[in-house]
């Protein structure tokens, strides 16, 4: 009687590593979008709390913007307007990926302060 082998082939064992490298390359590319996405929904909602007028809002978000390294947008691409009588801050950006060649990754990031959830505007 011949016992049959258990195991992962070398073969089996390459795609799985190829695999898990590829997933980790593209999550090392991805989490730090995710962290200013992050650092921005913070910031909004600091620049929220600290009230007054659109300047001092923008102003509120510079300040927040500057200490938490956020690029991707500044103040003047907020969306700042009044609903109900409260002031709501939202904002919606892109973020390409370059991974191989032509290939690349849009993540599109979109964010408020509107209890209700509601979708900005797109700002071309």
């Amino acid at each position: 009687m011949h016992k049959r082998q258990e195991g992962i082939s070398l073969v089996g064992l390459i795609v799985v590593l190829a695999v898990l490298g590829c997933v980790l390359m593209l999550a090392l590319k991805i989490v730090p979008t995710y962290m200013e996405y992050r650092a921005i929904q913070n910031a909004i909602v600091t620049a929220k709390a600290t009230g007054g007028g659109v300047a001092e809002i923008q102003k509120s978000f510079d300040a927040s913007a500057t200490a938490g390294y956020i690029s991707s947008i500044s103040s003047r691409d907020l969306i700042i307007e009044k609903d109900n009588g409260e002031t709501e801050i939202s904002f919606a950006y892109e973020k390409k990926i370059p991974l191989v060649g032509p290939a690349s990754l849009l993540l599109e990031y979109e964010g408020t302060t509107a209890k209700r959830g509601a979708k900005p505007a797109k700002t071309e």
